[in-house]
Parts: C-alpha cells; sequence; structure tokens
C-alpha cells in the first residue's frame, strides 16, 4: 500500500487506500502532522498528549482551539476503539468543547472515556490538562458506528 505523504499519486489511483495504520489503535496522518501520541489505551479509556509548538498556536501566541479539539476528539476516538473490533467504522456526529484556560508552552494532555454503546452510539468525555494539571478544555462528544456492521440499527 502506498503512503500519501510518501506518495501524492496515491490520491489518483481509484480504489487504493491512501494510506494504512500500523494498528488498530494507532493515530492517523493528521493527527501525527499534529504530533499526537497515544499514552494508554485500554477499557473504554485513552490518554493522549501533544507537545504545544508554535505551529499549533494562534495569534496570540496561546495553542490553537482546533489544535486542543482534535487532540480531545482524538482521545475519545482511540478510547472508542478499545471497544470496537478492528476495522469498524465509526465518526464523530456531535462535539462541543469549552476552553477554560490558555495553554502557552508544554505538553498537553487528554484523558478521555466514553459510554457505550448504546444501538450504535458512543457518548465521549475528555479533559485536558497543561503540564501542571491545570483544565485547559473540557470536552463532550457523541460518536456513530457505520450501518450494517452488526450494532443495533
Amino acid at each position: 500500500m502506498a503512503h500519501l505523504l510518501s506518495d501524492p499519486e496515491a490520491l489518483r489511483r481509484p480504489g487504493e487506500k491512501q494510506f494504512e495504520l500500523s494498528g488498530w489503535i494507532d493515530t492517523a496522518p493528521f493527527e501525527d502532522l499534529v504530533g499526537l501520541a497515544i499514552q494508554t489505551a485500554a477499557d473504554g479509556r485513552a490518554v493522549l498528549s501533544m507537545p504545544f509548538t508554535v505551529k499549533l498556536a494562534q495569534g496570540g501566541g496561546v495553542v490553537h482551539g482546533g489544535a486542543l479539539t482534535t487532540l480531545a476528539d482524538t482521545a475519545v476516538a482511540i478510547a472508542i476503539k478499545t471497544l470496537l473490533p478492528p476495522g469498524t467504522i465509526f465518526a464523530t456526529i456531535e462535539l462541543s468543547i469549552r476552553f477554560l484556560a490558555p495553554a502557552r508552552e508544554g505538553q498537553l494532555t487528554a484523558t478521555a472515556q466514553v459510554n457505550g454503546p448504546q444501538g450504535r452510539t458512543f457518548h465521549g468525555e475528555a479533559v485536558v490538562v497543561d503540564d501542571e494539571g491545570r483544565e485547559v478544555a473540557l470536552f463532550t462528544s457523541v460518536f456513530r458506528v457505520a450501518r450494517g456492521q452488526g450494532f443495533g440499527e
């Protein structure tokens, strides 16, 4: 399989996957781009981290809200993956994030847990903290498993 980052022509080949993850519980190319790392993942819980870098800052010099949302959303997705068979297709269908404090440096950590499934639906929560344990953001989300995969329709 071609890897999109090393073979941009893979986008033009019909039917060919653009990339493959190393394993079911792994980060995708975008998540690698922003520096996400999985610390732990098991039993409907996950802890992911992301370093503050200037490229993730908004104009005021603090981490961009989109980067924090990516960290939290991915932490919930990884927590869900710990409960699903490999290859299950699912996606975020709703999310909410409340920004509590600016992050200007260091490592950010998201701790996520999920409830479900209830039919095809999972509800997730994540708390993002900075190096000093200060809460930076609170995140909630709803994920849905695609139809036809053995979950209650």
